[in-house]
């Protein structure tokens, strides 16, 4: 009897901690896929190309890879609770640089603030994955990620309708094509109204996540335990993990293409002329949502963390090739999948970008586990290593995807640069995964 009271009382003990995680798993979403919506934004509003407005998501994740290691030593220092509250407080200052940047129009001012966004963001990563992992059984730890991941890209879904409620409602016309035909003073005029719609979200931002850093603080989130294995005892350093190395790559090629659906769909509808542009992150993340809910129910009852893995590859390649291939003018493949909602459908080949979403959304739960098992006392540096990780979202689309749409013409071209990318992954999950040395 005694036992069974012990093991309720630990459930309720870690409903709170789990809750709060759960609720900055959201705030990485809203934060992260803020982006999609402020790419063809920021590309009018700064009279930018398409590979200058790239430099967005640059900026962004690239902090990743620069305030990896000094966050992780941070976090030595300070313990997971404090760190992530240290996380927050970064975040609440850079989303107030938004302010001046907005006010100037000063495209630097706003790369400024989104890398300050993507540095707090890092150390919150850095803490909360290995977090979900170690807190029950390891064969299930995709699924409690994934739980994460439907917090994460449901908020991706919010972030561009919000976006575009607050910063673009009432504007008609609000394009690249649309803006060039106005005379310069008219321009003028029209962009500083605009850009001065940008202030009160990031205002509302720095409020909410000024918030959140009393609430974590005062929280009841536990450090983790980093249990002593016999991988981990015989190591010297992480390095000497193949799995997690491979691990950090295959996330880095992943976290490219992931940028890549969710941030550049806007950018290629508002090439093709679509209306809703600024919302089309939007369908990318519901189809995410969809891979994630699979991941709940399905992992590990019906597929392993490895077949999860394996089969995210293979769709994501096939994603690719109808992106690439499909057709442009042909609305049929989402009139079948949504044509009955009422929302707005696209052509076939903005569909298979979104439809990437669905494809890889159970790669980084499953990437996450298969790659600190066996870490022991390394458990922390290999978090920090996949984190860094995620400035595949820095490079692949600004030195891959962008380059590609520049010089063919067309920005659907650039999809080119994911299968590679997809491939990588499939041999993480065939073999990567699986090796305990370099030999």
């Amino acid at each position: 009897m005694e036992t069974a009271v012990a093991t309720q009382s630990r459930s309720r003990s870690s409903l709170l901690p789990m809750a709060i995680v759960g609720m900055l798993f959201f705030l990485f979403g809203f934060v992260t896929w803020l982006n999609g919506s402020l790419i063809p934004f920021l590309k009018i509003l700064c009279n930018l190309n398409d590979f200058q407005a790239l430099f967005v998501t640059f900026a962004f994740y690239i902090a990743y890879t620069v305030m990896a290691l000094p966050m992780s030593y941070i976090l030595r220092r300070t313990g997971y609770k404090d760190g992530m509250a240290i996380g927050l407080a970064i975040m609440a200052a850079a989303s107030l640089v938004f302010i001046p940047a907005a006010q100037t129009g000063s495209f630097p001012i706003f790369l400024l603030g989104l890398f300050g966004l993507g540095a707090g963001l890092t150390i919150l990563q850095t803490a909360s994955n290995p977090y979900v992992v170690k807190v029950g059984p390891a064969e299930s730890a995709a699924m409690r990620i994934a739980v994460m991941g439907i917090l994460n890209k449901s908020a991706g879904v919010l972030a561009p309708i919000v976006f575009t409620a607050l910063v673009l409602s009432g504007l008609s016309d609000f394009n690249t094509e649309a803006i060039a035909r106005l005379e310069e003073a008219e321009r003028t005029v029209k962009l500083q109204e605009v850009s001065s719609r940008l202030v009160m979200p990031y205002i509302y931002m720095a409020i909410m996540l000024s918030l959140l850093v009393g609430l974590v603080k005062f929280s009841g989130l536990p450090d983790i335990e980093e249990d002593e294995t016999e991988d981990g005892e015989s190591k010297s350093g992480v390095l000497q993990f193949p799995q997690v190395v491979l691990g950090a790559l295959a996330l880095f090629t992943y976290v490219g293409v992931e940028v890549i659906a969710g941030d550049t769909i806007g950018l290629y509808g508002e090439r093709l002329g679509l209306a809703n542009f600024s919302s089309l992150t939007s369908y990318t993340m519901v189809f995410m949502v969809v891979g994630y809910l699979i991941g709940v129910f399905g992992i590990p009852r019906f597929i392993s963390q490895q077949q999860a893995l394996l089969g995210s590859a293979v769709a994501g390649s096939l994603c690719v090739l109808g992106a690439v291939f499909g057709s442009s003018e042909s609305t049929a493949i989402a009139g079948v999948l949504w044509g009955w909602s009422g929302v707005p459908v696209v052509p076939d080949t903005v569909t298979f970008v979104a439809l990437m979403g669905l494809a890889h959304a159970l790669v980084w739960p499953s990437i996450w586990p298969l790659a600190l098992e066996g870490l022991g006392r390394f458990t922390a540096q290999g978090s920090a290593l996949l984190i860094m990780g995620i400035a595949g979202g820095a490079i692949i689309p600004l030195f891959g995807f962008g380059p590609i749409a520049e010089a063919t013409g067309e920005t659907r071209m650039g999809y080119w640069i994911a299968l590679p990318c997809y491939l990588f992954i499939l041999f993480y999950a065939l073999k990567g995964h699986k090796m305990r040395s370099w030999k």
